[in-house]
């Protein structure tokens, strides 16, 4: 697949098949991707995938969790500023509400809102769930190592044919995570992501949200006019 295909192609996919994905396929995906960009080449993203019955396990574990206590777990980083201004907060506002509108909520419908949001600690229904951590000592660089690695992930799953749906939302329970895969203490668990093959008939398949025009966020200088 052209790069510049799979790009344009990627989404965060909210429906998937039920139809395994093969260990030599993804393993394939997550080596391959290990050329990302890392800034003196410290790779700090650690990687937990689960099929089967361990994922399973784990969404019942998280869904059980949720069910007797709502309340998130203590926040290991901020995932939004709580005080966003425009066009950030815009943007943010934008595409929740394109979502629910496509998945047929209304906004004061909490209740199929809430329905939804729980949707993310079953993987959408993917076989494959991905979590990706990064030890404690890392800074905000290489955090953004982690970005780079991840839709490297992203972009070579789309070529492989495969849909992926990147969720900080795992963040929020992270606790219940470590419950199941045992991590090392110096590990904080980032985000997880589903992973496996798009369900084309799902009604968030033809959702594709907007992006900022390349000026409002370029500048160049010393092309001539």
């Amino acid at each position: 697949m052209d790069v510049y295909e799979a790009v344009l192609q990627r989404r965060s996919v909210r429906g998937f098949l039920d139809r395994p994905v093969d260990r030599q396929l993804l393993e394939r995906v997550l080596a391959a991707a290990c050329r990302a960009p890392s800034g003196g080449n410290l790779q700090p993203w650690r990687l937990y995938a689960l099929t089967g019955n361990p994922l399973r396990e784990l969404v019942k574990l998280t869904i059980d969790r949720i069910a007797a206590r709502p309340e998130p777990d203590q926040a290991e980083y901020v995932i939004y500023p709580p005080k966003l201004t425009s066009p950030y907060r815009d943007r943010r506002f934008q595409v929740g509400e394109q979502l629910y509108e496509t998945l047929g909520v209304p906004r004061d419908d909490k209740a199929g809102r809430q329905r939804q949001f729980i949707r993310n600690f079953e993987f959408f229904g993917a076989p494959v769930g991905l979590f990706c951590y990064v030890d404690r000592q890392m800074g905000s660089a290489q955090w953004s190592d982690l970005g780079m690695y991840l839709q490297t992930v992203m972009l070579l799953l789309e070529a492989e044919g495969l849909g992926s749906c990147p969720q900080e939302a795992w963040s929020v329970y992270h606790r219940t995570v470590a419950e199941s895969l045992q991590p090392p203490e110096e590990l904080m668990l980032f985000c997880g992501m589903s992973i496996g093959y798009p369900d084309p008939a799902h009604t968030t398949a033809a959702l594709r949200t907007e992006r900022a025009g390349l000026g409002e966020v370029s500048t160049f200088l010393g092309w001539e006019s």
